[in-house]
């Protein structure tokens, strides 16, 4: 039976997922066979894994770290919000149904049997699992129900880190009433992390001191504030409105609509850690309007967001946009937008049955029960890209409930692991689109349209573009070795 370390958070976003990360990556240095598994989460930002299963998005993140494929087991439930109707349910990498939250509730034993099977199947594979929590454990609404928490370190008999989010403020408070509301399940809690410090520790020294002689338990870290990692967020609330701090006149500028209900959105990750390559999440008319390309991302809600940028007028800012030769770009959702109608003959996704789309493609989208998850090979068949990429390979996943017909055949994609070829994506003017989630991680393709657009705007092409794949390992192991220099990570260990 595997072993058991297990980070826990004060609250959501307080930096549990990475720190998860680092600590796959610690122990695959030290030797160990790890594995990462996250009992339950709720993210819009998920990944396919080779199988065809649907999880988060940290869990793969994780995965790599440890140096492992990623697998449905290490996520066995998944919920996506979608909107008033509750979320939809993934039990291990399957869709199950859409469910309110008292739904969900009452299914309670049903999931749990998928994080049973789940940890069973990680613990006969692997040395150490390195489990994340969610949330707070401390939420006393949910202490008999939820399936994630002091319920899983219970199950694996984990020793549990704390940590706290001091840029919020209040980290010492909300460390001691996590432990005193746990009450006896508390005795799971080996270790504090104060995480996002700004300024000289020594401050925090009179600090640590009260609150391991309140609780009798120690601190066991404090990890400075990293403004910028090089690894992908989990949560939409962390997109920020602004440019990535690069706003040279020299580089183009790419605009991604900040949608309600935007998801994948680490799609851009790539673009956005380009020297060359100033990106936004926005959806204001003035930073559209300035950009050399709009990109339409995916979302879990296509109807209610197209309806949310007519409401906006973002579809005459688009209209407008493209009368003035700016590409406009959609990946998955976004690309069903562009089309001329979605329909929803079951009522799959919302309340109307048929939908007026964007125009901008000759495609139009059906919406079915069926939800296609796969990873994908793919060429590129047509030529009049508004950029010429070279004849290469593109790896990528399909994630979507809708299907697509009319002017296709931008992209010839082998459906793994069945190899079902289909004809994907299409274009028009400069307006094109595709299913293929993480086409921009396919370096020569990123460098083509990057190059293009620098010729577009009258620039000279430019060699200095990254190797996407290096900078994810790269940026895990600088993460690493800052956790490793300001954590006890022996101390943690030890507690296995």
């Amino acid at each position: 039976m595997a072993k058991a370390l297990m980070f826990q958070g004060t609250g959501s976003g307080v930096g549990k997922s990475l720190i998860a990360a680092s600590f796959c990556r610690i122990l695959k240095r030290r030797g160990y066979r790890v594995a990462p598994f996250k009992a339950q989460n709720m993210a819009l930002n998920s990944f396919i894994t080779r199988e065809g299963g649907e999880i988060g998005r940290a869990q793969a993140l994780q995965a790599e770290a440890a140096g492992v494929e990623p697998s449905v087991y290490m996520n066995p439930v998944l919920l996506k919000a979608s909107g008033e109707r509750g979320a939809q349910v993934i039990l291990l990498g399957r869709v199950h149904s859409t469910m309110s939250a008292r739904d969900y509730y009452s299914f309670r034993e049903s999931a749990w049997e998928a994080v049973l099977q789940g940890w069973k199947q990680l613990s006969k594979d692997f040395d150490v699992i390195v489990i994340e929590g969610a949330g707070s454990p401390a939420e006393i609404n949910l202490r008999d129900v939820e399936i994630v928490n002091m319920a899983v370190a219970k199950l694996t008999d984990a020793s549990v880190i704390l940590i706290g989010d001091i840029d919020r403020g209040g980290v010492f408070a909300s460390l001691y009433g996590t432990v005193k509301l746990l009450e006896e399940d508390a005795r799971y809690i080996k270790g504090f992390i104060i995480n996002k410090f700004r300024g000289d520790p020594e401050i925090l020294k009179p600090g640590n001191r009260i609150i391991e002689q309140k609780t009798s338990i120690p601190v066991v870290g404090v990890v400075p504030y990293l403004e910028r990692t090089g690894l992908p967020e989990e949560d939409g609330l962390s997109l920020g409105y602004g440019y990535n701090g690069k706003r040279q006149r020299e580089n183009i500028r790419i605009t991604v609509l900040r949608l309600p209900y935007i998801s994948n959105f680490t799609d851009f990750d790539p673009l956005l850690l380009e020297p060359g390559v100033s990106l936004i999440y926005s959806l204001r008319a003035e930073d559209i309007l300035s950009s050399d390309m709009v990109i339409i991302p995916g979302t879990k809600n296509t109807t209610k967001d197209l309806r949310y940028l007519r409401e906006q007028e973002i579809d005459r800012v688009l209209q407008r946009a493209v009368k003035k030769g700016i590409s406009v770009v959609g990946i998955c959702g976004g690309y069903q937008m562009m089309g001329s109608v979605i329909k929803d003959p079951e009522l799959v996704e919302g309340t109307e049955r048929e939908i007026k789309g964007l125009g901008m493609l000759d495609i139009e989208t059906v919406f079915e029960n069926s939800k296609v998850t796969c990873q994908v090979r793919a060429t590129q068949r047509k030529t009049n890209l508004p950029f010429e990429a070279e004849k290469h390979e593109l790896r990528g996943y399909e994630i979507h409930m809708g299907r697509s017909t009319g002017d296709l055949g931008l992209f010839e994609v082998e459906r793994l692991p069945g190899h079902e070829v289909v004809l994907d994506g299409s274009i028009k003017g400069e307006c094109w689109g595709t299913y293929i989630h993480g086409i921009f991680d396919n370096d020569p393709f990123r460098w083509a349209l990057i190059n293009q657009l620098r010729l577009k705007r009258g620039l000279s092409e430019t060699e200095n573009l990254i190797s996407y794949h290096q900078y994810r390992q790269e940026a895990i192991d600088r993460f690493t070795d800052r956790v490793s220099e300001h954590v006890d990570v022996d101390y943690i260990l030890s507690q296995l």
